[in-house]
């Protein structure tokens, strides 16, 4: 899968893997060169005296911060008979993420057509916590144009050289590679629907997660029948219906011969360009798909088939122990999210998932009118869908390190699975229990890869019978059973020994490739489920619209496999050019694919050709003359000669093939046709001293620019004997004074010059096909002129750019339009704006580019002065924006590049209130330069109050500032930085008495109850001896708490997250160690009760990873 990586989206599979050597890199078609670094520490473990197909590869970079090249190369080691290496780029191939890839070694020497197949796994070992080691998975045909393959985006940079994180030690760093070789599949060459009886569906950029999804919805025929019943007509657009575009789409599936696109779909859901490129989760689709789908089918003849289908029910229940009370609460649920983590199979879920919790102790029930009461919670069934989808929890978030992480652990599930079993220990009292529950496997959707992203697949037996097929975008395939189950469990796979005499020890690998959702099919509603889906389920507008853009497709095809018998020939004539010389284009005479296109069999005759001609044009063959173009040495495009009799005796076929060598190339002419009084004349005899100009008038007090015709001249004649015949085709008094130019050029940059009239056209280099521009010179009116002369018209045109401004706070709105020149300079640009906004002094304004894969401003502006010219404001990798957004700063921005800002929310030490400061201090400033700006701003309690500043990050504190600590490395972006006033009783802290941490906390509810803290986090000074009572009594004064909310706190000493409740006799300060230990911060004082917190204006800067965008579907 893609993440939003610049090359095209079909160049790539895997999330934002990228061949180095794309345009992003060096340039178009430069291969990579190869260096030779300096012989890095590497090992490879277990390897054999013959290589096995899988092999793992670590590699020891030492050094690592000081190392200068832009690319850098492991030793090669060899996997099934073939050379590797990896190769990364230190410092980001230019992205601020570490860039890495496996490279094919002596690609270069290989013989032609050589290819390899290899599925492969990076990784960057952490080496504090193994578990948190980062690693990615994918797989490549690898050959001569593609000899790399990877991730460019492996892993930010920040997280790589922040020692703290554990990749980088001791300036070490460990890689590791696991490579499997496997035969090499004849990809293209292989048709899914003969080999399987269905199609793939495309990935039209990381959205392989989808087509999984969408290929297991589509082979539950109930469900795909009624969707084709989902009321449509002829008048909507697919990419404006939902329903339609799902019909559609299902209608393909079920018919086509090849794979199917999405984009219809994906337009439906409302999604753009950026949303399309999201790497979104599955189960979140699935549910917002099946929402949307259920709210579409209302008011329908299929109303209810989205809760026919999957909707189940649960039970929560409270009952107490000892007293006669029962609370219960009914749910419903389209799906199941099952713990994997802990559980060896799907029934160990199940066992969790319906797990009597008991309240008891300092955790007992509120019961209503009861008081607090000994407990038992859990869940149960009252009844399941006839088809259960289950989410495997295989990403969890971790607390510690506070990030996701992917769990790859061994999780079995059956083939056959019966939620009766133990006389339905699962099922309510309630439940009905004359519905058998056994359930048959029905798909199984996989992910393989990291947390970070990778690919999508699904294994699906579309008719429950022992057949699976595993359907993979494009490609599907037949697979055995074994493939679809056992080897979808995860866990660990242990390599077969290949030198058992060596006595090695075996290795093992992680398996990255695991299932992550299953469906499962009720058996005795198997038969209703499976049922038979055929053409007259469909809507006759939907078959007719579908059959037609069939049979458009199957047009296209067969045009497409006849073309080598035929020959496109683009004719232009004098009148393509009137119409686009000074409209459509400037430069040179035409654009061809906007001219009379003639599609001709190669073998027919040049002059049965001209007959064809004739019936279209009007113009008898006998006066026709045909020109060939040329593509000169200088890039332009114009007529060379005439064709000669002899080649008109010729076949078009030859003809096109003697003046284009390329075997795709059209047969581009140029139809010379004499008119008198409006009527076709024989062409003009040609001799070698005849040359055909072409001429354009430029009337510079419009500005304009005009074909106004052409004219045969002798070489040895002057410009100034045609200048009769200029004026008079100009409109001009016979004896006008005219300036002529020739155009020369205009790529890289514009070349028009002056020709002198009284020197033959010889000798000025004239020849067949020039063009000549002329113009009334300017006399005393050159400054009422933008472009006095043809030259600065022709330049102002070429480089002439439409750019939209955006105000940075409001990045969607286009606000105004401005007319620039692409080599205008930072300061010519700057200017124009703040003439457009009325603002005195440019250096005020702050630009920002445009990046044209996010749609969003670049998360850095363009620094004064920072870029040369327009051009290279506009530019994003190789892709060019017509949008820059401004702000308008209080000071210069060149002062402003000097200063730093902070954003500080300061807590008043005695007020309920938050008020956030903006801090603008020179870079070099200390955090006691901060302190002592802000206490110039904020109100303090007494006046020798003394400040301190915090790192805040979810709800926890995480640094107490020095004083000392420069600000320029601060980052105030994903972190909160706080400031409060230093209670006096800290500042008399006695050598007993011990500062903790405060946090509020509440468990999410469902099975696991992760602990999720909220609120705002404090500092509290505890007693030797001082019991939790004591404490509470403090805290409860410190906060501003009512008792009858405070009876309903609970109080836990917190460590790593997990909590241990307290009580009122317990001596806290016995708790907490005083010495440092790894994650000391993780040790709290946790205060347990309900989060009516309101939420704070600056709580957005909490988010510091932002995986994903939430999936909405807005149609």
């Amino acid at each position: 899968m893609t993440m939003m990586t610049p090359p095209p989206v079909d160049q790539q599979e895997d999330e934002e893997m990228l061949v180095p050597h794309s345009d992003l890199v060096d340039g178009p078609t430069q291969p990579m060169e190869v260096t030779q670094p300096e012989t890095p520490a590497s090992t490879v473990e277990n390897q054999p005296a013959e290589d096995p197909p899988t092999l793992k590869f670590t590699w020891t970079i030492p050094n690592f911060s000081r190392q200068n090249t832009r690319k850098h190369y492991s030793d090669v080691f060899v996997v099934g008979g073939y050379k590797w290496r990896i190769l990364i780029f230190p410092k980001g191939n230019n992205v601020d993420h570490l860039s890495m890839y496996l490279d094919v070694s002596d690609a270069a020497s290989l013989p032609y057509g050589w290819s390899r197949y290899a599925q492969f796994s990076l990784a960057v070992v952490n080496q504090i916590h193994t578990r948190y080691t980062i690693r990615k998975e994918t797989q490549h045909q690898f050959n001569a144009r593609e000899s790399d393959w990877g991730f460019t985006s492996f892993m930010p940079l920040s997280e790589l050289y922040d020692p703290s994180r554990g990749y980088l030690v001791n300036d070490t760093v460990f890689v590791e590679a696991e490579v499997a070789v496997r035969k090499v599949l004849d990809y293209w060459s292989y048709d899914s629907k003969k080999e399987t009886g269905f199609v793939g569906l495309k990935n039209q950029g990381a959205t392989c997660y989808m087509n999984s999804l969408l290929q297991t919805l589509y082979h539950i025929p109930y469900f795909r029948k009624a969707v084709y019943h989902m009321p449509t007509t002829e008048n909507d657009a697919p990419t404006a219906s939902i329903p339609l575009a799902l019909q559609s789409l299902f209608y393909k599936l079920q018919y086509n011969d090849t794979s199917v696109a999405t984009k219809e779909l994906t337009k439906s859901f409302g999604w753009d360009t950026y949303d399309s490129f999201m790497q979104h989760d599955v189960q979140e689709l699935n549910r917002v798909l099946c929402e949307k789908l259920e709210d579409k089918m209302k008011g329908t003849v299929v109303e209810g088939t989205i809760q026919r289908l999957f909707e189940g029910h649960h039970m929560n229940y409270i009952e107490c122990i000892n007293v006669d009370y029962k609370s219960t609460r009914k749910e419903s649920f389209y799906d199941l999210q099952l713990d994997v983590k802990g559980c060896k199979d799907v029934y160990a879920s199940f066992d969790k998932y319906v797990e009597v919790e008991r309240l008891e102790g300092d955790n007992k029930y509120h019961a209503e009118g009861q008081g607090l009461q000994d407990a038992k919670k859990g869940v149960l069934f009252i009844d399941f869908p006839p088809v259960l989808q289950l989410q495997l929890k295989r990403f969890e978030y971790d607390f510690m390190r506070d990030t996701m992480v992917k769990i790859n652990d061994r999780y079995e599930f059956p083939l056959q699975l019966d939620l009766d079993r133990e006389n339905g220990k699962y099922l309510s009292p309630d439940a009905d229990r004359s519905v058998r529950n056994l359930y048959t496997l029905h798909s199984v959707l996989v992910h393989s890869g990291g947390v970070h992203g990778g690919h999508y697949y699904a294994f699906i037996r579309p008719t429950l019978s022992d057949q699976w097929y595993k359907f993979d975008d494009e490609r599907v395939t037949k697979e055995d059973l074994k493939r679809a189950l056992e080897e979808q469990y995860g866990g660990e796979e242990e390599l077969p020994q290949t030198n058992p005499g060596f006595n090695n020890p075996p290795f093992k690998f992680t398996k990255y490739s695991n299932a992550y959702m299953l469906v499962y099919i009720r058996e005795s509603d198997k038969d209703k489920i499976i049922c038979n889906v055929d053409e007259k389920d469909i809507a006759e507008h939907l078959r007719v619209r579908l059959k037609k853009e069939q049979e458009e497709k199957e047009d296209k095809r067969r045009y497409k496999a006849q073309a080598h018998l035929f020959t496109i020939i683009k004719v232009a004539r004098d009148q393509d050019l009137k119409e686009q010389i000074g409209k459509d284009i400037y430069f040179d005479l035409v654009d061809h694919d906007k001219v009379r296109s003639f599609r001709i069999q190669k073998q027919t005759p040049f002059q049965q050709f001209k007959e064809e001609v004739a019936k279209e044009f009007g113009v008898p063959v006998q006066l026709q003359r045909f020109w060939i173009w040329a593509k000169r040495q200088n890039h332009t495009y114009r007529p060379n000669r005439p064709l000669t009799p002899q080649e008109e005796l010729q076949p078009v076929g030859q003809i096109r093939e003697a003046s284009n060598k390329a075997n795709t190339a059209e047969l581009k002419l140029f139809l010379e046709v004499e008119l008198l009084d409006e009527r076709p004349i024989p062409p003009p005899e040609k001799s070698k001293e005849d040359i055909l100009l072409f001429f354009k008038l430029y009337d510079p007090e419009k500005p304009e620019l005009r074909y106004v015709g052409r004219l045969m001249v002798k070489s040895s004649s002057k410009p100034m004997d045609i200048t009769g015949k200029l004026n008079e085709m100009a409109g001009f008094a016979p004896d006008e004074e005219i300036e002529l130019f020739e155009e020369i050029k205009f790529e890289p940059c514009v070349m028009c010059e002056h020709l002198d009239k009284k020197t033959s056209f010889r000798l000025c280099q004239i020849e067949d096909g020039d063009i000549i521009c002329f113009q009334k010179p300017l006399i005393n009116k050159e400054n009422e002129c933008r472009y006095p002369a043809v030259p600065s018209f022709l330049e102002y045109v070429q480089n002439r750019q439409l750019v939209r401004f955006r105000a940075l706070e409001r990045p969607k709105e286009d606000e105004f339009v401005l007319e620039l020149s692409k080599l205008h300079t930072y300061d010519d640009v700057v200017e124009r704006v703040a003439q457009e906004r009325g603002l005195d002094d440019p250096s005020k304004l702050r630009l920002t580019s445009h990046n044209c894969y996010s749609q969003q401003p670049k998360p850095q502006p363009i620094k004064y002065r920072g870029v040369d010219h327009l051009s290279d404001m506009l530019v994003h990798y190789n892709q060019t924006s017509d949008i820059l957004y401004y702000e308008v700063l209080d000071i210069p921005l060149p002062e402003l590049q000097g200063l730093k800002t902070l954003k500080v929310a300061f807590h008043h030490a005695t007020k309920e209130e938050v008020v956030i400061h903006n801090i603008r201090l020179p870079k070099q400033s200390t955090v006691g330069d901060v302190i002592n700006e802000l206490k110039t701003k904020v109100e303090l309690s007494h006046p020798d109050a003394e400040l301190r500043l915090l790192e805040v990050f979810y709800h926890k504190i995480y640094k107490i500032f020095p004083l000392t600590e420069r600000i320029e490395n601060i980052n105030d972006q994903y972190w909160t930085l706080r400031a409060e006033e230093i209670p006096e009783e800290e500042k008399n802290i006695g050598p007993n008495d011990r500062l903790i941490l405060v946090y509020h906390f509440a468990k999410e509810t469902g099975p696991n109850q992760q602990v999720q803290n909220f609120g705002e986090p404090f500092f509290l000074v505890i007693h030797e001896g001082e019991t939790l009572e004591e404490i509470k009594n403090r805290i409860q004064k410190k906060l501003h708490v009512s008792d009858e909310d405070f009876a309903k706190w609970k109080f836990a000493f917190m460590s790593m997250g997990r909590p241990e409740y307290l009580q009122d006799s317990d001596v806290v300060y016995n708790r907490f160690q005083r010495r440092e230990i790894y994650g000391a911060f993780e040790q709290y004082l946790g205060l347990e009760h309900t989060d009516t917190t309101p939420k704070r204006a600056y709580a957005a800067n909490q988010n510091r990873h932002t995986y994903e965008k939430p999936v909405k579907i807005y149609n």
